[in-house]
């Protein structure tokens, strides 16, 4: 019961900061230069004084700012973010269409980070003066001085032009190709190497060296050492008996750093032309699409809250320790 009411605190306050997000952004929007009155009319070609009024009272424009935001907030909760000034469809069915393609390549690049750097930190947590070590060392140097967009016009470079030509340069798939669903698959993984590859290097890096630092804390304790003097063998002891504590600050910067992984993810599909949220994002930003904007930043900030619960929960899962429920 307490762990319910844990988490039922927990949803409450991610209510809470979905609304504060919903405010700020709308806020900061709304501040910065420009009629996006002006925008709806260039897309037509131009419009008169009258045509103008005609787009402003359509949209709300002309209303005061209190009266807007009250407005949107309360469409928001309804399931209602709004039309794209720029499509003139649902911002709601625009972000459900370029999900998928996002969620395909955070997901991966996590799972990627995740996987390679936690085994990498364990294995040069063994011999913490050894090679691997020494190399885990440097890849984080690396993976926090590249900046990612940096990362992925190299590869671009290297690997995506002639004369190597081995990836693709842009998008999820090559349009011109025809196939099966089998065929389709392999040509979306074939686009995704090199995205995926920028965007977890940075985060490799990152979890290579926390595992590292959390498994030589762990293997020092004395319930290890209890462990080993039983007779068990080494790797019962650091697999079975240490990398399950050692794991637990793995498992919360996952959680904490997601959104770091949707912003970032902005830059790497603007950099591939990958069709997802980020590149979405980047054009609303042009294109002053306000309602396109705040759905994508909405959406996000509700990707992030739900998987800090997620974590949140799944760290009680991991650590049997924790009887009493999440703290708050």
């Amino acid at each position: 019961m307490q762990f319910l009411n844990s988490i039922g605190q927990r949803v409450l306050f991610g209510l809470v900061l979905l609304l504060a997000v919903l405010v700020l952004n709308f806020t900061l929007i709304h501040m910065a230069p420009g009629d996006p009155a002006d925008v709806i009319a260039g897309e037509m070609g131009g419009a008169t004084e009258e045509m103008m009024a005609s787009i402003r009272k359509a949209y709300g424009l002309d209303r005061p700012f209190h009266e807007q935001l009250f407005s949107y907030v309360g469409k928001v909760f309804q399931g209602d973010l709004g039309y794209s000034y720029y499509f003139d469809q649902p911002v709601t069915e625009l972000i459900f269409e370029r999900l998928s393609a996002t969620l395909l390549l955070v997901l991966t690049s996590l799972f990627l980070a995740i996987f390679l750097g936690t085994f990498l930190g364990v294995f040069a947590s063994q011999n913490p003066n050894g090679m691997l070590s020494h190399f885990v060392t440097l890849l984080a140097l690396l993976g926090y001085s590249l900046p990612v967009f940096w990362t992925g016009i190299m590869l671009l470079i290297l690997l995506a032009a002639p004369p190597v030509d081995l990836f693709p340069i842009a998008g999820m798939y090559d349009v011109t190709k025809d196939g099966g669903t089998f065929d389709y698959i392999l040509d979306v993984l074939h686009h995704l190497i090199l995205p995926v590859v920028t965007l977890s290097t940075i985060y490799l890096a990152f979890y290579s060296r926390l595992s590292r630092a959390s498994m030589l804390d762990v293997l020092g304790a004395d319930y290890i050492r209890t462990a080993r003097a039983k007779g068990l063998s080494e790797r019962v002891v650091v697999y079975k008996h240490a990398l399950r504590n050692g794991v637990l600050p793995v498992v919360t910067f996952a959680g904490l750093q997601f959104s770091q992984l949707f912003s970032g993810a902005v830059l790497v599909e603007t950099v591939f032309s990958w069709p997802g949220l980020g590149t979405l994002a980047f054009d609303s930003i042009g294109r002053r699409d306000t309602p396109m904007l705040l759905g994508i930043l909405f959406f996000s900030a509700l990707i992030v809250i739900v998987a800090n619960i997620l974590t949140d929960i799944s760290y009680r899962l991991i650590d049997p320790r924790i009887k009493t429920g999440m703290k708050t």
